[in-house]
């Protein structure tokens, strides 16, 4: 391990006016006389006069801060989700999709056969397990009214989301200018 500094520390030393008097004229002599500690002196010393002509500190002016913050708050900040999310939407989609599923139970249950009975005794029920675990869905959901059904309420509510969504953002732009 070399515990000797280099010579760009101690040049740099020298040039900062950081080293000690001995050292100081013995680094001297070794500029005069060392063309390896010549030529680099010579090339730590522009760097030195570069950095210390074309380094120039900016500083932000006075009011930067203020200014800063006077742009911050032109700007519209995000509400809170709270303020933003109508309840009442949120209800209607929850209230749509449980009358859906409501309204599919009615139809299955309004297919079982409740009248033939299956087998003697205690154990009877009152409906044809079997008939009801074969029942072909692919009748209802094949069906071409069915179909046009989905695709009306899917466009229905769509448009009510854009007529929503436009309402919003008109109100925004009131309150914004």
């Amino acid at each position: 391990m070399n515990t000797q500094p280099s010579i760009e520390e101690r040049l740099w030393d020298y040039i900062d006016g950081l080293s000690l008097p001995e050292e100081k004229s013995a680094i001297e002599q070794l500029i005069e006389r060392n063309i390896e500690w010549r030529n680099k002196y010579r090339e730590l010393l522009d760097v030195h006069q570069l950095m210390s002509k074309s380094l120039e500190l900016d500083e932000p002016s006075m009011r930067f801060t203020q200014n800063v913050m006077e742009d911050i708050a032109k700007l519209h900040i995000a509400p809170a989700t709270q303020s933003y999310i109508n309840k009442r939407i949120i209800w209607g989609i929850f209230s749509f999709f449980i009358l859906m599923i409501v309204g599919f139970l009615i139809y299955g249950f309004g297919h079982i056969n409740w009248t033939s009975g299956g087998g003697s005794g205690s154990q009877s029920v009152p409906f044809n397990i079997d008939r009801v675990s074969s029942f072909d869905f692919s009748k209802v959901f094949n069906n071409a009214y069915t179909s046009v059904f989905i695709m009306i309420n899917a466009v229905v509510g769509l448009v009510l989301l854009d007529m929503y969504l436009g309402k919003k953002k008109k109100q925004l732009h009131e309150n914004h200018t």
